[in-house]
């Protein structure tokens, strides 16, 4: 793996660029978008069915919507951006723009983590804001003061499942290649490392090296697991202030 292999590298590198990048937007578009849908006014239960409707969707499905909604020519997203001047990407067709694709496309279907922080939000007492506002606080300081520190073991339980959904990453590459006939084309942009051991494992029958490869893969995530259950002590904070 270490020295033989050029596509190990290459596809550890596609996969820890596509976790750093979507696990921290996810989880903070997620958070906003709980708390703009925990506003009490009148239709507020449509909207929140709406924003959840995209996590329950078929995934191959999905691929495909997206497909077609990310292509250059004839694409809604590009289309858009031609009304208002801006000349879209190739987004599944240009290696610097094809991870971003897919955590674009990750940023459609927060909706499952919303629901997680809404039920969250709604377990934060009113007492706390009404004592906030009694000092003097404004909405981004009641925000940042109360509702985060309220919400963390959420954020936490979501930060964790996030790392480890984002370091299985498998069809997005395989489904969404710019050739159907070489999966994580373009040059390997999308080769993630689930797909380079699913080619090793079921294209070339090298299981002995696949094993290989979903061990490392394992140590990669029970030690990041680790590293967030130790740093969770230092700003998780649960209820009666019980750290552990």
């Amino acid at each position: 793996m270490f020295d033989r292999d050029p596509l190990f590298w290459i596809s550890l590198k596609n996969t820890l660029y596509y976790v750093a990048i979507m696990v921290p937007l996810t989880t903070i578009g997620s958070l906003l978008v709980a708390v703009l849908l925990n506003v009490k006014v009148p239709g507020m239960r449509v909207f929140r069915t709406i924003y959840y409707l995209p996590a329950v969707l078929s995934g191959i499905g999905v691929y495909m919507l997206w497909m077609m909604l990310l292509e250059p020519q004839s694409g809604l997203v590009n289309t858009v951006l031609g009304f208002v001047g801006i000349d879209g990407p190739n987004w599944l067709t240009d290696p610097a723009w094809t991870k971003n694709s897919l955590i674009l496309m990750r940023l459609w279907a927060v909706g499952g983590g919303m629901l997680l922080y809404l039920a969250a939000l709604q377990g934060v007492s009113e007492q706390l804001y009404e004592a906030a506002e009694l000092d003097g606080a404004g909405h981004l300081r009641k925000f940042w003061h109360i509702t985060v520190p309220m919400v963390t073991p959420v954020i936490f339980f979501d930060l964790v499942t996030s790392l480890i959904g984002g370091f299985q990453v498998f069809q997005e590459g395989y489904i969404m290649s710019a050739d159907p006939s070489s999966p994580g084309s373009p040059m390997n942009s999308l080769l993630f490392f689930n797909l380079h051991m699913f080619n090793k494992a079921f294209k070339v029958f090298d299981m002995g090296y696949a094993m290989a490869m979903a061990w490392f893969l394992f140590l990669i995530a029970i030690a990041v697991t680790i590293f967030n259950m130790i740093a969770s002590k230092y700003w998780v904070h649960y209820e009666g202030g019980d750290n552990r």
